[in-house]
């Protein structure tokens, strides 16, 4: 059935496409701009989240009124009491006989996030190759 009428499709080849001359790139190496030691941001990072995480622990079986009869709230408070002193006494606790709310425990992850970054900071420029910046976070 041949179809002359007006509604019949008519398919045509696309139309050419120009190919433009492809120029090669020089690829330039840029590893070296912004190099640190990136083993020991590594390993201060974990021992600050680690430090972080063990006061956080600490903070949050205070608040909630854990039993000290349990030998891992024992653990939590003996491993993380040395790094929680010396920010007692800056705000008082306070909550009811088995809750304590322990400001200290919140001033010591805020400090120790702090040092934290400070140290990274500190190894990021003095391991930089000389004449860099060194890589911003």
């Amino acid at each position: 059935m041949e179809s002359d009428s007006p509604m019949a499709i008519q398919h045509s080849a696309p139309a050419p496409v120009p190919v433009e001359h492809v120029v090669p790139v020089e690829r330039v190496a840029i590893a070296e701009d912004g190099r640190y030691n990136f083993r020991a941001v590594a390993v201060v990072g974990f021992i600050v989240g680690v430090v972080d995480v063990l006061i956080a622990t600490r903070f949050l079986l205070k608040l909630l009124g854990a039993s000290t009869q349990s030998s891992f709230v024992n653990l939590i408070y003996a491993v993380t009491g040395p790094l929680v002193a010396p920010f007692h006494g800056i705000f008082p606790n306070t909550g009811s006989t088995g809750n304590i709310f322990e400001p200290a425990a919140l001033v010591a992850i805020a400090v120790f996030a702090l040092i934290g970054w400070g140290a990274v900071a500190l190894i990021r420029i003095t391991t930089a190759p000389r004449g860099t910046r060194p890589a911003i976070s």
